[in-house]
Formats: C-alpha cells, structure tokens, sequence
C-alpha cells in the first residue's frame, strides 16, 4: 500500500520531479564547467628496520617496532617540519591541505598524495615531499649522531604525472547532481504531503468521516463563472458527477430513505450552494418533487445561482409575515420549487431551530418527494447543527485540498453529538489528474440526438425506489 502510495504521488507530481532532475543536471554541469581541475600524484615508501648488525632477534624487533611506528609516520609526513622544506615561498598550511598521507593496513607501506591544479607540479610536490620525509627520518632515528639509523624509508613508487584529472569529472558529477536534485525533490513531495492533513483522496475521507463517499465532484475552470450543469446541455464530467451522487443517495437504507436533507460543509468556500442546487436540478431532471431550501440565513446564495428573487422567503414564513404556498417559486423547464431565505434575520439559529422550522419542514416533506436544505458550514456557527437534528440527514461536503481532516472529524462529531443523521459525504472541486471518478467517464451510452430516459419520478407519499 505505501508502494502505491509512492508511486501515484509521484506520478502527479511528475513535472515537478523533472524539472529538479533538470535543474540538478544543469547546475552540475554548469558548477563543473567552472571548477578548477585538480590533479593528484602520489608516491608509496616503505619502512624498514636497517639490520647492519646481521642478528635475526635484532631484526625483528626493529621490524616490528617499524610497523608500529607507521601509523606515526603517516601524520608526520603532513607536519610543518616535513611540509616546510616543500613549500618554500608557498603558505605551508595551503600545502599541508593539498596532502593526504596513510599507512596501508597490515603493512609497513605509506602512502602519500598531493592534489594541485597543475599535474607536473603535484608530481614533483610528491617526490619533493618523499625525499624530505626520507632525509627526516633518516635525522630522527639515529641513537647518536654518529650512530647508523636504525629504521629507514625509501621511496619504492615514485610520483607520476597525472593524465586526467581526478576531479571534476563532468559525467559522475552531472548524474550524481541530478541524482541529488532529484533525491531532495521526492524528499520534499513526501514530507509536504505527509505533513498536509487537508483531504485529497476518497479514502481518506471515507476513514475520517466514517461515512460513505457518495459522490465525486471534479473540478473545472468554469464551475464558478457557472456554478450550475445546464451549460453543454448537461452533458458534462460535472453532471454526470451528480447523476451519481442522485442515484447513490437512492441507496441509504431501504427501510430510512431521507426526505429531508441538510447539504452544509465544515467551512465557508468548499462548494456547498452549489452541490445543493445541482442536485436539487438533477432530481427535478428525473422527475422527482423537490424543493431547495435556502436556509442560510447568513449569507444566502440560492438566489444568484439560480438567478431568482430572493427578498421574500424563509424567513417570512417562520415569522408567520407571508404564506408557505406564496413565497415558493418555480424555477427551469423542470419544474424545480425554490424557497429563498428571504430577509437576513438578526436571530438566524432561533429561526432555524424553532417549532416554526419544524412545522415548515414537516409540510415540505408531506408534498414533495426530497427537501433539499442549504445550511450555512457546520463549524463557525450552530445553524446547521439545529437543522440536521430535525432532518432526515446531512451530506457533508469536503473540498479537495482544503479542508482538512481535524475539521471533517470535528464536523462528525457535531452532528454525532445532536443524534443527527450523516448519510454521506461528497468530495468537492477534485483536480483531473487525481485520476477519473466517475465510472466509465463521461460519453458511455450517451449520444447527442438520443437521450437517456430520465427514471420513473417516484409517488407522491411513497420513498424514493431503491
């Protein structure tokens, strides 16, 4: 699963993950181009125990005090005393970073590098810096001065002048450079995501919620110019979205099917006006009665979508200042009955949770097959909260990328802790390339001069047909 995880991350963000390999390249080859070229030379001496004696027991003692005195050899041989004889008119510290010495393991060899820009000028550093060293231990490792030396070094691989150079190397470093950019970029795709706790897939709103996803809006760029799925003769990805949501809503429960349904979200801005008035379009285009309640009494948006007069509504009814029957209108070819919300009252959640809204709701459900209700979001205010205890259910409407999983769990255990209904969730404004949602895609079994069928609109007092 973590695989596949991976693996569809990756490959929505594949733009992104070319453009860093790209970039790495490019800054690689341009950091290499630049580079000053370093050469190295070394050479490889020996140490010796200097048996002039002739005694075997002598012998090997020197040897094996020579092997231990390796170790100590080595960082001789970088130490300002060795260095200093090379370096002459040169910074003995510059030249001491220039050179790498080592003793060979399990032998009484060391050997020396020194790296500079010009290669006959590192091979004679190296051969420079042996004979010194040579001389030095030759000085050292005399009993008295008079007496031989009991160990010595000698040079038995002499430097050589480099060819090639050991650095930069302009194919290892625009790959490994790439490679690098590339490591970051999938490095910070996976630590963004797994960090941002918004909702990007059903999955992860389905556990959260703990309720069934019953539809998948998708995004398009003219949702908000046109927020309803008239446009194109409704033969688009975002009608056919809601065709499913329609017939999905068919299938909660056969023995509680829902006439009355609270469509709210967890915030402002995640799409819920607008999947209430298209469904409520969807059902009508089956043949179902239903009616679209704009309960938002805060910021009313039925209206504008639909393109009605909003000034006289809900509100006047609860206020028993206009008549239920006058205050409904017919909206569209398919007979859709709209109740605005009429003027913003001062007191929008007494309104809502009161026996007035009670009788209202009960009278709605009596003459029409579905009431559809358009609540304000469920967290910043309770007016959503007092619908959903006297409703059916609630469909909870998620954006894609927005709203976040600590909100959605919050919002279900709003509605848990008033015994309120969720019947579902619908995943809003989801992008294209988060892959296709909508079964066989749009076009299956649809053709321009002959229509589907709409279904049999249901009886008047009988549920919605399963």
């Amino acid at each position: 699963m973590e695989l596949l995880y991976y693996a569809r991350l990756m490959r929505r963000h594949w733009p992104l993950l070319l453009l860093s390999l790209l970039a790495g390249a490019g800054v690689a080859f341009a950091v290499t181009t630049h580079a000053t070229p370093r050469y190295v030379a070394g050479i490889t001496m020996l140490v010796s125990a200097d048996d002039r004696e002739g005694s075997l027991s002598t012998a090997l003692q020197a040897g094996a005090l020579s092997q231990q005195r390796v170790q100590s050899y080595a960082a001789l041989l970088t130490s300002r005393r060795v260095v200093g004889r090379v370096a002459g008119t040169e910074d003995v510290r510059d030249l001491q970073d220039a050179i790498t010495a080592g003793a060979i393991p399990n032998t009484t060899l060391l050997r020396v590098t020194v790296a500079d820009s010009d290669p006959v000028r590192a091979a004679h550093r190296a051969d420079a810096l042996g004979a010194a060293f040579t001389r030095l231990i030759d000085e050292i490792e005399r009993p008295t001065p008079k007496s031989p030396p009991t160990v010595r070094v000698t040079v038995v691989d002499p430097a050589e002048v480099p060819q090639t150079p050991e650095s930069p190397r302009p194919p290892v470093d625009v790959a490994l450079g790439a490679l690098i950019a590339l490591l970051a970029a999938v490095t910070g795709l996976v630590l963004r995501d797994r960090l941002d706790t918004t909702v990007k897939t059903a999955e992860t709103l389905q556990k959260v919620a703990g309720s069934s996803i019953l539809g998948v809006i998708g995004y398009e760029r003219d949702a908000k110019r046109h927020p309803l799925i008239l446009r194109d003769q409704g033969r688009s990805s975002r009608s056919e979205a809601f065709r499913s949501l329609r017939t999905n809503l068919q299938f909660i429960g056969v023995d509680r099917q829902p006439k009355s349904l609270v469509v709210t979200s967890c915030l402002p801005g995640e799409g819920k006006s607008s999947t209430s008035a298209n469904l409520a379009i969807t059902m009508a285009q089956a043949g179902w009665r239903v009616v679209l309640v704009d309960a938002d009494l805060r910021r009313p948006s039925v209206p504008r979508y639909l393109g009605i007069e909003g000034g006289t509504g809900l509100t006047d009814v609860l206020i028993e200042r206009a008549r239920l029957h006058d205050v409904i209108q017919t909206w569209g070819q398919q007979g859709l009955s709209v109740l605005p919300s009429g003027r913003i009252p001062p007191n929008p959640s007494e309104l809502l949770g009161s026996r007035g809204m009670r009788s209202v709701l009960a009278q709605l459900t009596e003459e029409y097959d579905m009431v559809i209700i358009d609540a304000p979001p469920l967290l910043p205010v309770t007016d959503a909260a007092a619908l959903g205890a006297i409703c059916d259910g609630a469909l909870l409407v998620v954006r894609h990328g927005k709203t976040r999983r600590e909100q959605v769990l919050r919002a279900g255990e709003l509605l848990s802790s008033i015994n309120a209904r969720l019947v579902g969730t619908v995943l809003n404004f989801v992008p294209a390339k988060h892959g296709s949602y909508y079964g066989y895609g749009y076009g299956y079994g649809y053709d321009a001069a002959v229509q589907e069928a709409p279904p049999e609109a249901p009886q008047p007092q009988a549920p919605i047909p399963v």
